[in-house]
């Protein structure tokens, strides 16, 4: 990825995309803004947007053609970003720019991983309803959503609704790490005893008599 010099006009998108003003990311791509603009940390005005939760500026760059799956050096790019910080919003004011679900962040996973490990519960929710993002994603850890909102998260309120909305939307508690231990396993070691709960009957009821092709 080659930085080339900014003009004005692009000097002026990355910024307004900083402080989320409407009006100057408009009059910059009239005055010939490249809208893959990219600053001295690779970043992109749309990238800028997202890390700053500017919604309508995030809306304006998608509507002109704006990449959303466009990465910097650490491989962030707007959609992975909004399992990051967990903004439903911006998470919808992207998705008219067909976001590629399977684009892997630095640890190799998708936007579900970090949002289930922040404990962002109605990001989790919203991104598992309106895309087909798979919610069984491994990264290059050997976690899964639902194994990384258990390793690392801290067993609270938000943590336990996320186990629970994962396995709603089908999430297999029996896939193991990369040790061979399974969510369920982690949260009995860590007192998680409601997750625990909640990952046994999950494993019960996928296992019922018939569902593996068994009588």
């Amino acid at each position: 990825m080659t930085a080339h010099p900014l003009s004005p006009a692009d000097q002026a998108l990355l910024d307004a995309a900083d402080r989320g003003d409407l009006d100057a990311a408009r009059a910059a791509l009239t005055a010939g803004a490249t809208i893959e603009a990219r600053d001295a940390g690779g970043r992109t005005p749309l990238l800028r947007a997202a890390f700053a939760d500017r919604v309508a500026v995030a809306r304006l760059l998608v509507e002109a053609g704006a990449d959303v799956d466009a990465q910097d050096p650490a491989l962030n790019s707007p959609w992975l970003v909004t399992g990051i910080t967990g903004s439903v919003p911006m998470m919808r004011a992207l998705l008219p720019g067909g976001p590629d679900l399977t684009r892997r962040n630095r640890y190799g996973g998708v936007s579900l991983i970090p949002a289930a490990e922040r404990g962002h519960v109605g990001y989790v929710r919203a991104v598992l309803t309106e895309t087909a993002i798979d919610v069984d994603h491994v990264n290059d850890l050997g976690w899964t959503a639902l194994l990384e909102a258990v390793l690392l998260g801290d067993g609270g309120p938000a943590h336990r609704e996320i186990v629970d909305v994962l396995l709603a939307h089908g999430a297999d508690p029996r896939l193991p790490d990369a040790d061979g231990v399974t969510a369920r396993a982690h949260a009995e070691r860590r007192g998680f005893h409601t997750i625990a709960r909640a990952l046994r009957t999950a494993e019960d009821g996928s296992t019922r008599p018939g569902q593996d092709g068994t009588a």
